[in-house]
C-alpha cells in the first residue's frame, strides 16, 4: 500500500509490549501499518476495530494512548524511542454519552 523511505528500522517502540521497528521521521501510524497491526482503536460503543484512515488528522481513527496519554493521533506523532503505544479503548460508554 506505501513504500517505507528508510526501512534501517533505527528506532525501536513497543506496541501493547511488543517491539515495533520504525524509521527515524516515521509517524507512530505509519510505524504500526508497516508492522501489520490491525487496529488502533476500538469505536467507544460498539468496540468495533479501527485504523489510521487520512493520514492527515482529519478523521481520528488513529487515535491511540502513547505512554499512558489517550487520545493521541498516531498518524500526527513521529516516532520516538522507547515510546510506549496502546488501543485506544473506552471502557465506559456512559461517560461519552
Amino acid at each position: 500500500m506505501f513504500k517505507r523511505r528508510n526501512t534501517s528500522g533505527d528506532i525501536t517502540i513497543y506496541f501493547e509490549g511488543q517491539p515495533v521497528r520504525c524509521a527515524d521521521g516515521e509517524t507512530v501510524a505509519a510505524a504500526l501499518l508497516a508492522a501489520g497491526i490491525k487496529s488502533t482503536r476500538l469505536t467507544p460503543k460498539h468496540g468495533a476495530p479501527r485504523l489510521p484512515f487520512c493520514m492527515m488528522g482529519v478523521c481520528f481513527d488513529c487515535l491511540v494512548e502513547i505512554d499512558g496519554i489517550p487520545n493521541q493521533q498516531a498518524c500526527l506523532t513521529v516516532v520516538e524511542s522507547g515510546m510506549h503505544v496502546a488501543r485506544q479503548t473506552v471502557v465506559n460508554w456512559s461517560l461519552w454519552t
